[in-house]
């Protein structure tokens, strides 16, 4: 058992969320197994336009499928009230945030970094929708990340939000870096995960729906989906 989850997400990527909310769920009991998770934010546009592939909502079959099967998705890992805002396309330009998020990543711990990702895609999907693309709200969400406690202390200073907001630019080449890596690796959307056992051996996973999978090449232990027979009782 052992072994490594590389999982390269953006904000406005829905599966992005369900998949790691569904990590973060689970990063105790991977760690107990010797799993080691990093995220990675990454830019959905820019590995859809170098990957040559399309947003779903293109095809109008896939947009209607995927409004049952979001939900589906998000239930499952007990995300409610989530919804699509109304200006996604414009909100979903988050190359602002995605650089905030790497400059919290250089400079702070793994789990201030957890808790600001989970913060800005609850802010980003959950009704009223925060624009992130709007500096103010940036760093209004910023001043509002807790670090999960009782208590919920907040984990940024005014110092620490002017920081990370003026600190955005010096993480344009690192965003486009960790997209373009996340291409190279295969990806044609988010999430993308590169999972490596403990052999030394990496495969790639699309989608927040391969967890079985990936748990059965980290050879670590879950119950799989399995159909059983009618109870006789």
């Amino acid at each position: 058992m052992g072994g490594r989850i590389d999982a390269y997400v953006d904000v406005a990527s829905f599966f992005s969320y369900v998949a790691f909310h569904e990590l973060r769920q689970n990063l105790e009991t991977l760690q107990s197994h010797g799993v080691t998770v990093e995220f990675h934010p990454v830019l959905i546009a820019a590995i859809n336009n170098l990957s040559g592939n399309k947003p779903p909502w293109v095809v109008p079959a896939k947009g209607k499928y995927l409004a049952i099967d979001s939900r589906r998705a998000a239930e499952r890992v007990g995300l409610t009230n989530l919804k699509t805002p109304e200006d996604f396309v414009k909100r979903a330009l988050t190359v602002s945030t995605q650089r905030a998020l790497h400059f919290v990543k250089q400079h702070y711990s793994h789990e201030i970094l957890v808790a600001t990702t989970a913060t800005l895609m609850a802010k980003f999907w959950t009704p009223p929708h925060v624009n992130l693309t709007i500096d103010e709200n940036l760093a209004q969400v910023l001043r509002e990340v807790t670090d999960g406690g009782e208590q919920g202390n907040r984990v940024f200073t005014q110092d620490d939000v002017e920081r990370i907001m003026k600190g955005r630019e010096e993480m344009k080449e690192r965003l486009k870096n960790t997209t373009q890596k996340a291409v190279e690796l295969g990806a044609f959307g988010a999430p993308w995960l590169w999972v490596t056992n403990d052999s030394g051996k990496s495969q790639p996973f699309f989608g927040s729906d391969r967890f079985n999978h990936v748990y059965e090449f980290l050879g670590v232990p879950h119950q799989d989906v399995a159909l059983l027979p009618p109870s006789k009782l």
